[in-house]
């Protein structure tokens, strides 16, 4: 049996030395040598180093969070990153890793707690009772609310790979999955250090209109799943009615940057998300655009008067499994 404390040649272990989970002492975590600890070693053995994303950094998050002037041109960033421009990734990457000390906070704040909901839909469209022992893939994983919602179902005894290229964002989140089947990885959504069709399942929260390509996301969510498999996509839209349009538009343009830079102290983080929801394509829209990367079976619903939507897709069972 391999040791799970960091220091055999197996499991968590061999996967470290690789360079992609959280270095020592995250991996520490899994010493408990029971079955569902020792799972999480199938999924960081899937985890590939290709080169592309760096190891992370030890150290702990820093709680202190550095406001940020509000100017013209950075007004002008968050409205060009929303609308896909070049130098949209580095701009998310680094607006999502500073206001990563109170990302929670604002989430659940400034979503009067509904999003909590939003994702136990999103994960009961996952379809996971149908491999409980299976690898799942948290993808744009922020501070892994799904990956710990999904490992804390009774029943679940796989693990999930949780990827996001802000790291900050991940190590704030450590304390919801420690002890438990988790490999937080710092990793491109479009460049996931994943072997082809490895997971079982994979589900993005609210991190699909931050993806600098969404169409080489789709592509490489494709690649990575199982045949079979289903992808969920949980995120912000536009309501259709016009009169819940309207208060939507309000709060969301006005009252939620105004409460979102006192808290986080980002002047310009909480503009570009109604920026980033307002060119996100819509329900029709993203289900085209899944089945053009590959996925079957695509259907969507709205919650919430349409502020939030799930989309799921999956991969044909008897396609390609190296595509």
């Amino acid at each position: 049996m391999p040791r799970m404390d960091g220091g055999g040649a197996g499991g968590w272990a061999a996967a470290v030395e690789r360079g992609w989970p959280m270095n020592p002492p995250w991996p520490r975590q899994f010493s408990d040598p029971s079955p569902r600890s020792l799972t999480a070693g199938r999924a960081a053995a899937s985890i590939t180093d290709d080169g592309h994303n760096p190891p992370l950094d030890p150290r702990p998050a820093s709680p202190e969070v550095t406001a940020m002037p509000l100017s013209p041109t950075a007004d002008l960033e968050a409205r060009r990153a929303a609308e896909g421009a070049a130098g949209k990734r580095d701009y998310v990457r680094g607006v999502f890793s500073q206001i990563a000390p109170r990302y929670d906070l604002l989430n659940r704040v400034l979503s009067f707690n509904v999003d909590r909901g939003w994702r136990r839909v999103a994960l009961a469209a996952l379809g996971w009772s149908r491999r409980p022992a299976g690898t799942y893939l948290d993808l744009c994983a922020g501070t892994m609310d799904v990956a710990a919602a999904l490992v804390g179902h009774a029943g679940f005894h796989g693990d999930v790979v949780a990827a996001d290229f802000a790291e900050p964002m991940l190590r704030v989140g450590r304390h919801k999955v420690a002890g438990r089947p988790v490999a937080p990885v710092a990793a491109d959504a479009l460049r996931l250090p994943l072997a082809n069709a490895v997971v079982d399942g994979a589900v993005t929260a609210f991190g699909a209109r931050n993806l600098a390509d969404l169409d080489a996301g789709l592509r490489e969510v494709h690649r990575v799943l199982a045949p079979g498999a289903r992808f969920v996509i949980l995120e912000f839209s536009t309501p259709r009615s016009e009169i819940v349009r309207g208060i939507y538009a309000l709060y969301f343009h006005h009252v939620l940057p105004a409460v979102g830079a006192l808290v986080s102290g980002h002047r310009t983080a909480y503009r570009y998300l109604p920026q980033s929801v307002a060119t996100f394509p819509v329900q029709e829209e993203l289900a085209a655009r899944m089945r053009r990367a590959g996925f079957v079976d695509v259907s969507w619903r709205s919650l919430t008067l349409g502020i939030a939507a799930v989309h799921v897709g999956t991969r044909a069972a008897h396609g390609d499994a190296a595509r």
